[in-house]
């Protein structure tokens, strides 16, 4: 069997470790210097006093929160414009029913003075046939009582009887019958009654029937003549 033949000369080293320095082939030193030098040149700069400030992010927020307390501010304002006009409204209708309410009670107190009135009014015939019949001694026992206990009533209704001897002649109140011209000085309107041919009545302010009196005073005066 024949071996192999040996080939003479000097012995290389392998491929993997032959050139694989950067001592051994210079142009790789300098593109991984250039690299380097690359990235330190690219990483930022070293920040300032300048840049430290709030992030964007939270500078959004406070925007956001100013325009949201404007909007409540603003709708704050016309919710107080809101009440206030509601409570003057309020204000304004209460009054009007306060008003109201006094006007009604005065009208129902009109009203129910007019009904007296005019009840009374009827029954002032019933008073004069009464007083007359007083006056001739027929108002007596059981009639008496029933006299007595009408008048007594009419009285709570607020029925006033007016007109005495010696009252000073009032024309509201008083209807002169008859007149005797006499001087009196002992009355200062010059003209006082004398007597009373029939009792006036009157409710509250309203005047039933004026009273018929005699009228004794001082002579009218005569009218002035015209000086032409």
């Amino acid at each position: 069997m024949s071996r192999p033949t040996r080939l003479r000369g000097t012995a290389r080293p392998p491929l993997a470790i032959v050139g694989s320095g950067a001592a051994d082939r210079p142009e790789l030193g300098r593109r991984g210097q250039q690299a380097g030098s690359g990235n330190e040149a690219g990483s930022p700069p070293p920040r300032t006093d300048r840049d430290t400030g709030p992030p964007p992010s939270r500078v959004s927020e406070e925007a956001g929160t100013s325009a949201q307390e404007a909007v409540l501010r603003a709708e704050l304002r016309q919710r107080t414009v809101e009440l206030q006009e509601r409570t003057a409204d309020l204000q304004r209708l209460k009054a009007e029913y306060d008003n109201y309410r006094k006007r009604v009670h005065r009208d129902r107190l009109a009203v129910g003075e007019i009904a007296v009135v005019n009840v009374l009014g009827r029954l002032l015939p019933v008073l004069d046939a009464v007083e007359e019949a007083a006056g001739q001694g027929e108002v007596t026992d059981g009639f008496g009582r029933v006299a007595r206990a009408l008048v007594a009533e009419l009285t709570a209704l607020g029925l006033i009887s007016f007109g005495s001897v010696g009252d000073a002649f009032d024309p509201e109140i008083h209807e002169a019958v008859t007149f005797t011209a006499m001087s009196r000085p002992d009355s200062p309107s010059g003209a006082v009654c004398t007597a009373v041919l029939r009792q006036g009545y009157r409710v509250g302010e309203h005047l039933l029937r004026p009273a018929q009196v005699s009228v004794t005073g001082d002579p009218p005066a005569a009218p002035a003549r015209p000086s032409w």
